[in-house]
């Protein structure tokens, strides 16, 4: 079960809220101050990207559920179950068949040896919902159309928003929301969120070895 069917009266970590304001500044130039614009949008849906212990004082961190990339569909291991992008598995499972094939003996081998892995470390699907709009999308070649209401989330597109009604979890508007992972679904979400920012770069790993 991917979404909870009766929604707990608090907000939780990975909930889908309606039509939240998002703001993300942009930057020409780092080493001038002035080099900067603020784009604000009202995205249709976000997600609370904060920890349920840490929602509260009137601060919530959220990121837009955003459709899915077409070419996930691409690979055959995601047509059946776009969700298994949120979970770890084979290396070869992680690109389409024909890509693999093509890599080298050294990639395959060094890439087995690794073991499971995300075939993508910063994203998290959102499965199918009667309460998420369908929308369209082409597949590869733009062939064929694709109708979906799979979504998904940037780890990397994450902002603040400051609530005054967002005291705790419970003290909060927890009745505007939309949808609730479920228990499993939202420990997969923290366990991969969690996955993202400990990665070692190459160059630590280099000085650790």
């Amino acid at each position: 079960m991917f979404y909870e069917d009766e929604q707990s009266k608090a907000l939780r970590l990975g909930d889908i809220l309606p039509d939240f304001v998002f703001v993300a500044a942009e930057i020409t130039d780092p080493r001038n101050q002035q080099s900067y614009k603020i784009n604000v949008k009202n995205h249709p849906y976000c997600v609370i990207m904060t920890p349920c212990c840490s929602i509260r004082a009137g601060v919530v961190s959220i990121t837009p559920l955003i459709e899915v990339r077409s070419t996930f569909f691409d690979n055959p291991v995601f047509v059946e179950d776009l969700t298994r992008i949120n979970r770890m598995i084979k290396p070869e499972q992680t690109v389409r068949p024909e890509l693999w094939e093509s890599f080298p003996p050294e990639r395959k081998a060094k890439m087995l040896s690794e073991g499971e892995t995300y075939a993508f470390p910063g994203l998290f699907i959102y499965d199918k919902h009667d309460r998420l709009p369908f929308y369209q999308l082409y597949t590869r070649g733009r062939r064929a159309q694709v109708a979906t209401s799979y979504y998904m989330i940037d780890f990397k597109n994450i902002c603040k928003v400051h609530c005054d009604k967002i005291v705790t979890p419970e003290n909060s508007p927890y009745d505007m929301k939309i949808l609730e992972l479920s228990t499993q679904t939202r420990s997969e979400l923290r366990t991969k969120l969690g996955d993202y920012f400990k990665r070692v770069p190459l160059e630590d790993k280099a000085l650790e070895d």
